[in-house]
Order: structure tokens, then sequence, then C-alpha cells
């Protein structure tokens, strides 16, 4: 009566094709730990900030007893040996000092400052675009000129918002202070962070108010027009671009995202595999570009389904690139999206381990990791995996705390990673981490390209002057110029600082062209001449009775620029059509 292999209600229960992020939140309040969110609270915002906060207190107490012993100095030896231990203090404890500083000002910033803006500008241009031109059937540029200007006004908004709260805590600040005030630890507690608003709504207010002149004068996005066909006898690369595969670890599994209304199993991908075999036998390819979400949650059944499919294809393995997604990454609980993971909890570590452990077996010795200290090529991704395999062996089995510090830098280290050019005037491939770091399944889909990344990217591409790049990511780099089906679609999946991205790499126009998955948006556009090719997922569109597609893209030097020929689509036929044509045995 209740057929198993089709599935019920609760493969549904995650399900934002078929319940909105709201409907999900709403039955979260019920699931949620409060001990688990207050704890996630105090480690994530509490801390950076009480240390952000007490910053000027403690440096006013340092000056005020390096000045009195100074004055002091020729009155005795004691006030001068007190002095030089001062010293000694600032010259060993500064540069600690400086980097808790530095991350507790950066980790405030991605948790609050910059999700705060992005939340305000983007709720603006849906409420402008769905509401308003969505009904009068506005042209492409009257849409580009109201993001343009729902831009500015949100940079101007959270100014205001931002000064009027720094405003209202200002009488509660004290910035500086004695060792006497260090007698009453709560009443400094508050006060360091009542400073830590102030200095984060100080800096928000200048922040949002640059971002939304950045994001006004910038180039908006439009739908890519500029297709040139490949001279005959010219260099050419053929690029497969998949995303968004989502393998489950079992034959009848659904996905998080799709539940009943999506594929079972894996049939899907592997039906893409037979045909991406099928279009290499007939005209060779150069890449096939995978760009994030290979498994539904990371988890190690996911993971060995994903190998498991792509072994029987052995002469497409050499050319595949993976990428971490969301999914991969940031997933909790496929069941209970309510779950939480603590900063602390090695289970995010363990993920991440298994996104490395699945890329180097794909793609080690391809791929070089870049030494930030040189800014240059380093060793080879497996290089860097081989000299960690101790530690990453050590926290695979036993969780060890000891190797979860080595773990958590080389996740931070090897990205990005690169495909050099096979010659200096050919095409390489940028591989980047664009996941926020969330621990919250409700949150997972947030993405942030941290600035570490884009200067190390900056670095290759020095390197290699005559060089065309794919740069490829997970999250989409710009809001697509067409309204977004719902408000939570828009702000709950976005890159927060997308817009400074493509901004920064604007410079590459004409180098780079720009690959990413995650929303299985079918789109080719371009911001200021630098093209931007949006996958569809060959695998979570529909069931097993439908047919999906993906494209390959054809690149090549046209006058010294990269260029792109028209798309060529190739349709994945429904496993379960093909497998009821086929005739049984006997």
């Amino acid at each position: 009566m209740v057929d198993p292999r089709k599935g019920d209600i609760e493969d549904d229960a995650s399900s934002t094709k078929q319940r909105s992020l709201f409907a999900i939140a709403g039955s979260l309040l019920a699931e949620i730990s409060p001990i688990k969110l207050i704890f996630a609270w105090i480690l994530l915002m509490g801390l950076p900030g009480l240390v952000l906060g007490l910053i000027p207190f403690f440096l006013s107490i340092w000056i005020g007893n390096v000045s009195r012993q100074a004055a002091e100095l020729y009155s005795g030896l004691v006030p001068a040996a007190l002095l030089v231990i001062l010293g000694l203090i600032a010259w060993y404890g500064g540069r600690p000092l400086f980097r808790m500083i530095e991350s507790s000002f950066w980790s405030l910033n991605s948790i609050m400052v910059q999700p705060g803006y992005a939340l305000c500008r983007e709720t603006l241009r849906h409420l402008i675009e769905h509401r308003l031109l969505r009904r009068i059937d506005a042209k492409p540029a009257t849409v580009a000129s109201a993001r343009a200007m729902t831009a500015a006004i949100a940079g101007l908004t959270v100014c205001i918002l931002a000064i009027g709260v720094a405003a209202l805590v200002w009488p509660a600040t004290h910035w500086t202070g004695t060792l006497a005030d260090l007698a009453a630890p709560r009443r400094v507690v508050i006060l360091a962070l009542a400073n830590a608003t102030v200095l984060l709504c100080a800096y928000l207010a200048i922040a949002a108010l640059v971002w939304g002149i950045a994001d006004a004068t910038m180039a908006q996005p439009r739908s890519f027009t500029d297709f040139r066909p490949v001279p005959a006898g010219a260099p050419r690369w053929r690029v497969a671009h998949l995303s968004d595969v989502h393998c489950v670890g079992d034959r009848y599994g659904f996905r998080i995202e799709s539940g009943r209304v999506g594929p079972r199993g894996n049939d899907k991908f592997t039906a893409t595999l037979e045909r991406l075999r099928a279009v290499h036998a007939a005209n060779p390819l150069d890449a096939i570009l995978i760009t994030g979400d290979m498994t539904d949650a990371g988890i190690s059944t996911e993971w060995a389904a994903f190998l498991d499919a792509l072994e029987p294809f052995a002469e497409l393995i050499p050319l595949v690139t993976v990428l971490p997604g969301n999914h991969d990454v940031n997933v909790v609980d496929r069941n209970n999206p309510a779950r939480m993971d603590l900063p602390m909890s090695p289970n995010k570590r363990l993920r991440q381990l298994r996104t490395l452990s699945g890329m180097e077996a794909l793609q080690g010795d391809r791929y070089r990791v870049i030494d930030r200290g040189q800014r240059r090529l380093g060793e080879t991704f497996h290089a860097v995996m081989n000299g960690q395999r101790e530690a990453i062996e050590a926290f695979a089995n036993r969780a060890s705390r000891r190797a979860g510090r080595p773990v958590a830098e080389l996740w931070t280290g090897v990205f990005p990673m690169v495909q050099p050019p096979a010659r200096p005037d050919g095409l390489g491939i940028i591989v980047l981490n664009s996941n926020a770091e969330t621990h919250f399944s409700f949150t997972n889909a947030l993405g942030m390209v941290s600035l570490e990344q884009a200067r190390a990217m900056d670095a290759i591409v020095e390197e290699y002057p005559e060089a065309s790049w794919l740069i490829a990511l997970h999250h989409h780099v710009v809001e697509y110029p067409q309204p977004a089906k719902a408000l939570s679609e828009r702000i709950g999946t976005a890159l927060i600082n997308g817009t400074w991205f493509v901004r920064h790499i604007a410079r590459f126009a004409g180098r780079a062209v720009i690959l990413h998955g995650h929303r299985h948006v079918d789109w080719i556009g371009e911001s200021g001449g630098l093209p931007i090719i949006s996958a569809p997922s060959p695998v979570m569109e529909g069931t097993n009775a439908r047919d999906s597609y993906f494209h390959i893209h054809t690149l090549h030097v046209d006058g010294r620029k990269l260029a792109l020929a028209r798309p060529e689509t190739i349709v994945v036929p429904a496993p379960e059509r093909k497998s009821a044509a086929t005739p049984t045995q006997g």
C-alpha cells in the first residue's frame, strides 16, 4: 500500500522545492536546542565582541602603566625592571594579540556586518523587482538602473541605522580604565560589549556607504550575447560544466532539497557520465568541471557513492575537477535542519576532510597550492595532503584535538588551488572555496570568498601574464537579472560579498571566465565584460522519469581576448524511461 521505494512525507521535511525557507524555519523552533544556540552565540559573537571591546580598555591600562614606570625610571631599579617586563610583553605578545583582534573583527564582520548590508540590499531589490518591475514588464536596462539605485539606498539606510544604534549605545561605553576597574568583571564585560557595538556600528556605517556606492556604480549583470565562433585552426578548449549532482548514499535515497519531486538514487548521475563518455569519444573534452555539491550532505557513504560512480569511467577521471559546495561541508544533519554544530565540534572538520580527500583522489597531482609567502605556485595538492597524512588520519579516526589545528589550517591553506596552464598562453583553472563558516543546517547555503583567497588568486594571475583562466566556485557571484521566486531564496543562498568579489576580479576581464553552480539556474551573463556561467544541475531538476541536460562550453582566444562560443547542450535521457525501454532477459 505504501511503496517505500517512492518515499513518504518524511522525505520532504527539508525540501525547499516544496516548502519555503520561512516555513521550514517555523518548524525549527520546536526542534532547536536553546542551550546549543546560546553557547554558539557566545562563541561566535559574544567572545569576539568581548575581545574587540576590551582592546581600548586594556590598551589604556597598559599605556598608563608604561607611562608611570617611565616617569619613575630614575627612582630605582624596580620601576626600570617593570618597564622592561612590560616591553617584553608587548614585543612577544603583541603579534598574537593583534591576530586575536583581527580574527575577532573579521569574525564579526562575516557574521553580522556584511550579511546586514546584503540583507538590506537584496530585500529592497526583491521588493522593487518583484512587486513593481515585474508587473510593468520592465526592460533589462530599467531593471539594471533599479538595482543600482536600490544598492545606493541600501547603503544609505544601513549607514543611518548604524549611526543611530551607535548613538544609543555610546553613553554605556568606556574607553579608558585602570587596574582597579578589573575588580568589577561584570561591569567590564558590559562596557566591553558596548564598546564593541559602537566600533562595529562605526565600521558598518562607513562600509555600508562605501559598498552601496560601489554596488551602484559597478556594471550591473546582464545576459551574455557576445558569443564568437571559433576560427578555423585556432586553439580551443572544450569544457563540460556540471554542478550540484548531490549523490546520495543509498539506492532509493531522496535529496534534502527536492524530496520526492526530485530524483531517487544516483541513476541520473550515472546517465550523465555515460553521456559524457559518448561526447568525449566523439569530440574530446579538455576538462570536466563539477562546481560543487558532489554529495547531498557530505557524509562518507555519499562520497563513496560519488567516487564509485566515477570509477567505471577511467577515461573521464583525468579531466574531472571538483570543488566544495555547501552541501559537501555545511549540512550538519540531513534529517534535522534544526541541529547545530558548535564551533569546536569535529563534525565540520570531518566533512571538510572528506571533501579534501575526494578532491585529492581525483585531482591531487594536477593541482598545485599557492605559496602565499612567496606569492607563487607551490607544491602539488597531493604533496600538501600527504605532508599532513598523520594528522588527517588521527583526526579522521579519533577526532584528535591535537590534529584539529593542522586540519583547520589545511582547509584554509589549500584554497585557491590551481591547475596551471600547459603553456604560457594556455588556459588554467583556479578553484575557490566559497562556503561561509556556518554551523547550522538552516544557514548552510550562505557563501563568502575570503580576502586571502582573492589576494592569492591575484598573485597567480600576475605570475602567468599571458594565460587565460577559468575561475570556479560554487556560489553565484551576482543575483541573476531576473526576479527570484521568493525573498528567502534570494537571501538564504547568497554569496554575501559577491558584488565585492566581482568588482575585485573585474581587472581580469578578457582573460577570465567565472563558472559556478549552487542555484541550478541555467544562465550565461556578464558584468563589466567578465563572463559568468551558471550551470544547471543534470540531476536535481525533476524525477528519474524526466530528461535533464548540461552544457559544453568552447573557449578560445580571439584578438588576445578569451572568448566564448555558443554552448553545446547535451541532453541526458531519463533513467527510468531508458530502463523501461530495455527488454528484460529470459
